[in-house]
Protein backbone atom coordinates (compact mmCIF):
# COMPACT_ATOMS: atom_id res chain seq x y z
CA UNK A 1 0.00 0.00 0.00
CA UNK A 2 1.57 3.35 -0.97
CA UNK A 3 2.42 5.65 2.04
CA UNK A 4 0.77 9.14 2.03
CA UNK A 5 3.08 12.06 2.50
CA UNK A 6 1.96 13.93 5.04
CA UNK A 7 4.22 17.04 4.95
CA UNK A 8 7.13 18.58 3.44
CA UNK A 9 9.00 21.45 4.89
CA UNK A 10 12.10 23.39 3.40
CA UNK A 11 14.25 24.63 6.62
CA UNK A 12 18.11 25.78 7.02
CA UNK A 13 19.13 22.83 9.27
CA UNK A 14 17.77 19.85 10.85
CA UNK A 15 19.33 18.31 14.49
CA UNK A 16 18.10 14.97 16.24
CA UNK A 17 17.69 14.87 19.88
CA UNK A 18 19.14 12.03 21.90
CA UNK A 19 15.37 10.35 21.89
CA UNK A 20 14.78 10.44 18.34
CA UNK A 21 12.94 14.31 17.63
CA UNK A 22 14.34 16.26 14.76
CA UNK A 23 14.74 19.82 15.35
CA UNK A 24 13.82 21.91 12.45
CA UNK A 25 15.34 25.42 12.18
CA UNK A 26 14.25 28.01 10.11
CA UNK A 27 11.56 27.07 8.10
CA UNK A 28 10.93 29.16 4.88
CA UNK A 29 8.98 29.22 1.85
CA UNK A 30 11.15 32.24 0.13
CA UNK A 31 14.35 33.74 -0.24
CA UNK A 32 15.34 37.33 -0.66
CA UNK A 33 18.51 37.39 -2.53
CA UNK A 34 20.48 40.59 -3.73
CA UNK A 35 21.87 39.37 -6.86
CA UNK A 36 21.98 36.51 -9.20
CA UNK A 37 23.54 34.44 -10.15
CA UNK A 38 24.01 33.35 -6.70
CA UNK A 39 24.87 30.85 -3.95
CA UNK A 40 22.77 29.20 -1.25
CA UNK A 41 24.80 27.00 0.80
CA UNK A 42 22.15 24.92 1.88
CA UNK A 43 18.62 23.36 1.75
CA UNK A 44 17.44 20.51 4.21
CA UNK A 45 13.81 18.88 2.42
CA UNK A 46 12.06 16.97 5.41
CA UNK A 47 9.47 14.76 4.57
CA UNK A 48 6.91 12.65 6.60
CA UNK A 49 5.48 9.43 4.70
CA UNK A 50 3.03 7.80 6.83
CA UNK A 51 -0.30 5.32 6.37
CA UNK A 52 1.28 2.67 3.84
CA UNK A 53 3.25 -0.44 4.12
CA UNK A 54 6.40 -2.16 2.01
CA UNK A 55 9.78 -0.46 0.40
CA UNK A 56 9.84 2.71 -1.84
CA UNK A 57 12.07 5.10 -3.70
CA UNK A 58 11.16 8.78 -3.31
CA UNK A 59 13.19 11.64 -4.91
CA UNK A 60 12.85 15.20 -4.38
CA UNK A 61 13.68 18.27 -6.72
CA UNK A 62 13.76 21.89 -7.19
CA UNK A 63 12.41 23.12 -10.61
CA UNK A 64 13.43 26.48 -11.84
CA UNK A 65 10.92 29.25 -12.80
CA UNK A 66 10.16 28.01 -16.50
CA UNK A 67 8.82 24.83 -14.71
CA UNK A 68 9.73 22.00 -16.45
CA UNK A 69 14.36 22.05 -16.09
CA UNK A 70 15.51 20.94 -12.52
CA UNK A 71 17.99 23.30 -10.77
CA UNK A 72 18.78 20.33 -7.95
CA UNK A 73 17.71 16.49 -8.11
CA UNK A 74 18.30 14.60 -4.99
CA UNK A 75 19.00 11.17 -5.29
CA UNK A 76 16.73 8.34 -4.66
CA UNK A 77 15.82 7.67 -0.35
CA UNK A 78 14.66 4.76 0.39
CA UNK A 79 10.80 4.62 2.47
CA UNK A 80 10.64 1.42 4.49
CA UNK A 81 6.90 1.38 6.38
CA UNK A 82 6.96 -2.12 8.04
CA UNK A 83 3.64 -1.19 8.86
CA UNK A 84 0.35 0.94 7.96
CA UNK A 85 0.62 2.52 11.59
CA UNK A 86 3.93 3.48 11.25
CA UNK A 87 5.42 6.47 10.13
CA UNK A 88 8.93 7.54 7.92
CA UNK A 89 10.67 10.91 7.92
CA UNK A 90 13.23 11.36 5.13
CA UNK A 91 15.79 13.81 5.25
CA UNK A 92 17.64 15.45 2.06
CA UNK A 93 20.31 18.11 2.07
CA UNK A 94 20.85 19.87 -1.33
CA UNK A 95 24.40 21.93 -1.14
CA UNK A 96 25.84 24.53 -2.87
CA UNK A 97 22.59 25.38 -4.95
CA UNK A 98 23.02 28.30 -7.65
CA UNK A 99 19.81 30.23 -8.21
CA UNK A 100 19.86 31.86 -11.71
CA UNK A 101 17.18 34.14 -11.24
CA UNK A 102 14.49 35.19 -9.46
CA UNK A 103 10.99 33.93 -9.40
CA UNK A 104 8.87 30.91 -8.45
CA UNK A 105 10.46 27.62 -8.33
CA UNK A 106 8.81 24.83 -7.95
CA UNK A 107 9.69 21.95 -4.78
CA UNK A 108 9.10 18.03 -6.54
CA UNK A 109 8.51 15.38 -4.42
CA UNK A 110 8.23 11.97 -5.81
CA UNK A 111 7.42 8.61 -4.84
CA UNK A 112 8.12 5.19 -7.00
CA UNK A 113 8.50 8.14 -10.16
CA UNK A 114 4.69 9.79 -9.45
CA UNK A 115 4.76 13.03 -8.41
CA UNK A 116 3.22 13.32 -4.77
CA UNK A 117 3.25 17.00 -4.55
CA UNK A 118 4.61 20.14 -5.74
CA UNK A 119 4.54 23.74 -4.00
CA UNK A 120 6.31 27.03 -4.58
CA UNK A 121 9.32 28.09 -3.52
CA UNK A 122 9.80 32.09 -4.09
CA UNK A 123 13.06 33.44 -5.28
CA UNK A 124 12.81 37.34 -4.72
CA UNK A 125 15.97 40.27 -5.44
CA UNK A 126 15.99 42.22 -2.64
CA UNK A 127 17.82 45.49 -2.58
CA UNK A 128 21.40 45.25 -0.31
CA UNK A 129 21.21 48.46 2.33
CA UNK A 130 24.36 50.64 2.08
CA UNK A 131 26.12 51.86 5.13
CA UNK A 132 24.29 54.91 4.68
CA UNK A 133 20.50 53.25 4.57
CA UNK A 134 20.95 51.49 7.92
Amino acid sequence: MLPNLQSSLLCDDVRQEKNGKFMLIGLFDRFGLPNFPITVPRIFVVNKWCSGEGEFKQQSKIIRPDGKTALVSGKSIDVKLSNSIQSATSIEIFVNIQFHEAGIHWVEVSLEDELVIRYPLIVEQVMQKTNEQK
